[in-house]
Formats: structure tokens, C-alpha cells, sequence
């Protein structure tokens, strides 16, 4: 039972790219943000990174502060 990664590439590429468009974008918001203090940057840095997809997306949603 061999598993052939050709198969599953035209699923696997659009997530990473989404994975890594929204991280890049999330940390970029992220350093441009100066209402947060650098405890709270650090853990958000951390979430975005470490949490995947739902990182990214949990902190575009709730740690960004409205200007």
C-alpha cells in the first residue's frame, strides 16, 4: 500500500500557501501594532506560529485592537 504524494499535491500546496499567507500577514499586523505591549506581542507571536491555521486567524479575529 504505497501512498503517492503526486496525488495529494493539488491539495496540500493551496493550504500551505494559505497557512503561510495568512502567518506572514498576521505577524506583519503584529509588529505595526503599538497598542499591544510586548508580553502580549510575544504570546500572540507565539500563537500565530505555533497554532497553524487557527493562529493566524484567532488573532486577525480577537488581538488585533481596532484603530
Amino acid at each position: 500500500m504505497s501512498i503517492n504524494l503526486m496525488e495529494y499535491l493539488p491539495i496540500i500546496v493551496p493550504l500551505v500557501l494559505l497557512q503561510l499567507i495568512l502567518m506572514v500577514t498576521a505577524l506583519l499586523h503584529l509588529i505595526k501594532n503599538d497598542r499591544l505591549d510586548q508580553n502580549n506581542k510575544i504570546i500572540w507571536a507565539l500563537v500565530i506560529i505555533f497554532v497553524n491555521l487557527i493562529g493566524p486567524i484567532l488573532y486577525l479575529i480577537f488581538g488585533r485592537k481596532e484603530d
